[in-house]
């Protein structure tokens, strides 16, 4: 087939409430295959879903188109020919992160082929296109293919309705004259070879559709095939919704474990910090206790100097008492021999008196 899936990947497919514009409404009963599809013919890139032999979304993607991320792990784009917005519900931040990757890479291919293609048309137009009016355009453009009813409504529409150039109300009266007579038939050349062109294209579009469909057909198998598949499990498991029930409050018990591990591993680093620190302490400490140790050695060795001066201290006290003791021996001695000199020469002045 000429268009082929170049990236797929699975998600819940939601769009919005066409009643109230607010609430989304899911359209997948469980997480179904999304896929961009690349048509090479055409330049074409578009975003297809399909839910059993369902199309759930069938979004041909243009360069006014935006991707939205609106939480972790939802996104959405709005298709204004489809007049909706669609939703995608991934399992991971990172499924949503390559989509949107993707789904930009593929906005801007889809830009440049549009640019291309317009320079292709400018190219192509004649000054006789111009005055033939708007009644012919060209189906290559991505805008004019969007893989719907409108891309098998065109041909019957552009077969109908033959081309042809309108003279103007200001245009001169028509003459037998052979200058006018070639003109309108270049102009009529101009105008046939436009037409085959077109018929072509339309035919090659036509052709396309076709292989879309056998593409389509297939697809709708596989997916029927899978959808047996599907229904066979859900018989076999009888308590289908109270296991996905179960797998969501394991999710939310997965996070919650996520986020207690988170707390831990935080507390975990804070108790490191914590060891670290003791372990500095209890350098510090080792080290004060080695000081320690020192200075009780240095205090033995002074409290045995202070005994040692004590004892001097103790004896040399003890020698100045003896000291005082002979001093005041010797005192009165000296006491004794002063007032008997005293006597003695009281006695003499009287004898020399007397005499």
């Amino acid at each position: 087939f000429r268009e082929q899936p170049i990236f797929s990947t699975r998600a819940h497919v939601f769009q919005i409430d066409p009643n109230t514009k607010k609430n989304w409404v899911p359209t997948s009963k469980h997480a179904v295959t999304v896929s961009y599809f690349y048509d090479s013919t055409r330049n074409v890139y578009r975003i297809i879903s399909l839910d059993g032999s369902k199309a759930i979304i069938n979004s041909t993607i243009t360069p006014n188109m935006t991707f939205t991320k609106t939480s972790q792990k939802f996104g959405q784009w709005a298709d204004s020919r489809a007049n909706t917005v669609y939703g995608l519900g991934f399992s991971s931040e990172h499924h949503l992160s390559k989509f949107a990757e993707k789904f930009q890479e593929f906005k801007e291919a889809a830009r440049i082929a549009k640019e291309k293609s317009h320079e292709k048309m400018e190219l192509t137009s004649t000054p006789s296109q111009e005055s033939a009016g708007g009644d012919i355009q060209s189906p290559l453009t991505p805008e004019s293919i969007n893989g719907t009813d409108d891309e098998r409504a065109m041909p019957e529409v552009t077969q109908n309705s033959e081309p042809r150039a309108e003279p103007t109300q200001n245009a001169l009266p028509f003459t037998h004259s052979s200058t006018i007579s070639k003109h309108w038939e270049a102009e009529l050349a101009t105008l046939k070879g436009n037409n085959a062109k077109l018929t072509a294209a339309l035919l090659e579009s036509t052709a396309n559709v076709k292989q879309w469909k056998q593409q389509l057909a297939a697809y709708q198998e596989e997916a029927e095939r899978l959808h047996k598949r599907v229904t066979e499990l859900e018989c076999v498991s009888s308590q289908a919704n109270a296991v996905h029930t179960h797998k969501t409050e394991l999710n939310q018990t997965i996070q919650e474990l996520e986020t207690t591990l988170k707390k831990k591993e935080e507390e975990i680093e804070g108790l490191k910090q914590e060891i670290e620190n003791a372990r500095e302490l209890q350098a510090q400490r080792d080290s004060l206790t080695q000081k320690l140790q020192e200075v009780e050695i240095r205090n033995k060795d002074l409290e045995g100097q202070l005994a040692d001066l004590e004892q001097r201290l103790e004896k040399s006290q003890n020698e100045q008492e003896a000291f005082r003791n002979n001093l005041k021996t010797l005192l009165e001695i000296l006491d004794g021999k002063i007032f008997e000199l005293t006597e003695l020469r009281d006695n003499l002045a009287k004898l020399i008196e007397c005499s």
